[in-house]
């Protein structure tokens, strides 16, 4: 594991030292299709927007010939129909390697000021593009010495030639990838959900009463999910072109505690693989929870079911496993966060909360014709 985080932060630092670590407002050139509330995403300064990028991008994102199989593409594990998840509890790489975390949605993913569950370094969405392409543990694209294979490919495509035409003039290059596969990842934009259209759009009937009975207590200081899930995307990890900082968080949620001090399993400790401070030990992350109801399995490692089982741990304070390799009393962790504090629902509460969640459900994102494999 080490080795693998040394090698993609080299590989990730090389990268960001040749874009640029400057970034700017969206390009004046390129249309948003944005509610009028919603501010623009912020766009790297040598990463402009551009129809002809976005295509490109498109393209590669489900191109499977850049695995090392090629039966593998970034859509794999990033399946439109499921908000950009998939349905299994942690991903399985080209050649077979579990993974140790489940796929993280795409939608909104420009408005993430970190991009994966755990890495407060991985900020860029040009470089991290490098980790599934190139990384070896775990192994996802398994392309990690075959850049010139790939270079080559895509120089005998001809339609890959017109593409990077279009694009970049006719350069092909591992860094002109993944700016194209980067400007599409910015356009996977979810904000037409029916609480969109009741919260900001006016539509007093676009949610029900139960589901508008369940913001208020999502919002409310007796259940605190608003600290973590909070603005525009639901998340306290966030950055816009109105925001003056960007904002990074990370929580420990009482999901394990294996030894009654907070250990988490050695293979997923959080930032605290990055830091090595006991005190990040059991922190990730607090994902958007746009389009929640087709995410499932839930948590960094798919090991919660449903949505139901998810508010079950939030109101027992934390998990506690019984028996097995992982058993402890998540509520008793330590180092979990305080606003995990728990609390007690009747089940017609416990049914709001869930509806409300299912009205974050945009349908127009998972069918939109732009985000989805231009081969079929």
């Amino acid at each position: 594991m080490k080795r693998y985080l040394t090698l993609i932060m080299l590989m990730a630092l090389s990268f960001c030292l040749a874009l640029g670590l400057s970034a700017a407002f969206a390009s004046e050139s390129y249309q948003w299709n944005l509610p009028d509330w919603t501010p623009p995403p912020v766009v790297p300064v040598e990463n402009p927007m551009s129809d002809a990028k976005v295509e490109l991008g498109r393209h590669l994102f489900y191109e499977k010939r850049l695995s090392v199989t090629g039966e593998f593409s970034c859509a794999t594990c990033h399946d439109q129909s499921r908000a950009f998840t998939e349905k299994k509890s942690v991903s399985i790489g080209a050649t077979g390697e579990t993974h140790p975390r489940n796929a993280m949605s795409l939608a909104n993913v420009a408005y993430n000021s970190v991009l994966t569950w755990a890495n407060p370094n991985m900020t860029s969405l040009e470089s991290q593009l490098l980790v599934p392409l190139f990384g070896e543990h775990p192994i996802e694209m398994g392309m990690v010495g075959k850049e010139q294979d790939i270079i080559a490919l895509l120089q005998r495509d001809p339609k890959y030639s017109r593409l990077f035409k279009s694009a970049f003039n006719g350069e092909i290059s591992i860094q002109n990838l993944a700016k194209a596969i980067a400007a599409f990842e910015r356009t996977l934009i979810s904000f037409s959900s029916p609480y969109d259209q009741y919260r900001y759009g006016g539509n007093d009937r676009a949610i029900s009463d139960s589901a508008k009975r369940g913001e208020a207590l999502f919002e409310s200081e007796r259940l605190e999910c608003f600290h973590c899930h909070s603005g525009i995307n639901f998340s306290d990890s966030v950055k816009h072109s109105r925001l003056a900082f960007q904002e990074i968080a990370f929580h420990n949620t009482g999901l394990y505690n294996l030894d009654g001090k907070g250990a988490y399993p050695s293979n997923n400790t959080g930032v605290h693989e990055i830091t090595l401070k006991p005190s990040d030990m059991g922190r990730f992350k607090a994902p958007t929870l746009r389009n929640i109801a087709l995410t499932a399995p839930y948590m960094h490692d798919g090991s919660i079911a449903s949505l139901e089982k998810v508010i079950e741990h939030y109101a027992a304070g934390g998990r506690t496993i019984h028996t097995g390799a992982w058993a402890g009393i998540g509520s008793e962790n330590p180092l979990k966060s305080s606003f995990v504090k728990g609390f007690k629902l009747s089940q017609q509460e416990k049914q709001d909360l869930l509806a409300f969640l299912r009205s974050l459900t945009d349908e127009s994102f998972i069918h939109d014709r732009a985000f989805s494999d231009p081969n079929s």
